[in-house]
Order: C-alpha cells, then sequence, then structure tokens
C-alpha cells in the first residue's frame, strides 16, 4: 500500500440538512472528495460552564491535508457553530483507487 496524504475530517453541526450543505458547499469548492452524514447523533458537553446534552449530526469528510487550511477557512465562513469541531484523522493506508479518487476530486488551491 503506498503513502497517502488522506484525512478524514469529522465535524458536528445541528441536523442532517445543515449538514448537506455545508458538503455541498465544500464540494463545490473542492475542499472535500465526499461527505458522510451520521443522523440521530447525541452530544453532551460542557459549554460556557453549563453541560449541555444536544441532538446533532455527524459528519465525516474525506480530504487531504493539504486541504486543511482551506476547510479552516470554509468552516470560518459556513459553519454556524461558534466553535465548530474540526478533527482531522489520518489516513494510513487504503485502497489506491480510492486514495487516488480522493487526490483527483480535491484542489491544494486555497479558496
Amino acid at each position: 500500500m503506498s503513502h497517502t496524504d488522506a484525512v478524514v475530517v469529522l465535524t458536528t453541526i445541528a441536523n442532517t440538512d445543515e449538514a448537506v450543505n455545508l458538503i455541498r458547499e465544500l464540494l463545490d469548492r473542492r475542499l472535500i472528495a465526499c461527505g458522510t452524514v451520521h443522523g440521530g447523533a447525541r452530544s453532551i458537553y460542557r459549554w460556557e460552564g453549563k453541560i449541555a446534552d444536544e441532538q446533532e449530526a455527524v459528519v465525516m469528510l474525506k480530504t487531504r491535508s493539504g486541504c486543511i487550511e482551506g476547510l479552516r477557512r470554509a468552516f470560518a465562513e459556513l459553519h454556524p457553530y461558534k466553535v465548530p469541531e474540526l478533527l482531522a484523522i489520518p489516513v494510513t493506508g487504503g485502497l489506491e483507487r480510492y486514495l487516488g479518487w480522493i487526490n483527483s476530486e480535491t484542489s491544494l488551491t486555497l479558496s
């Protein structure tokens, strides 16, 4: 298996409609190759000194490490949360055809 710079980026968002809108915009900007939405998640976290318990959608974005800065900029513009989750998890291997597809569908040009 060849070396890859693919990453999976995790984020959460209030609902699946907002998730789809975010994914479509990131696809248009060629910052991601794919976004997968998992609705019905429950997040429990501390926010502004209180425990919050919210329903959310979890979004997995498939991209490459060189697109992270572009994603940061896009999240600042598009993501509705004050402090959006943006966690990039390195991919250590995978099917070469799939990894190649991620590369071909993303652009390293900062938008």
